[in-house]
């Protein structure tokens, strides 16, 4: 009984542990603009075609980014935002929903 036990937990570790998740690399840049709003684009660091999202507030922009290529600058909507009220997201086009 406590074979069985100890073999199922150092399964459960093994498949814990080597949970792996690749995702591409990208950089992201943010800016202050003139108006003082803040902005960011990504860069898509990859040889593959990317779906990428940028969120501030509830807001979604879905875009594809192609290899080696970088976005335009996506801008806040309001000055009291900053860096932190952004939410980036790039994944492989044919995993991205």
């Amino acid at each position: 009984m406590t074979k069985c036990i100890i073999i199922v937990l150092s399964l459960l570790a093994f498949f814990i542990t080597f949970n792996i998740q690749a995702y591409p690399k990208i950089t992201v840049s943010y800016e202050i603009d003139k108006q003082s709003y803040t902005r960011v684009k990504v860069k898509n660091e990859t040889r593959r075609v990317l779906g990428c999202y940028v969120a501030i507030d509830g807001h979604k922009k879905k875009f594809k980014l192609s290899s080696l290529a970088t976005s335009q600058w996506y801008t806040a909507t309001d000055v009291r935002f900053n860096y932190t009220d952004f939410s980036v997201f790039c994944d492989y086009i044919e995993y991205f929903n």
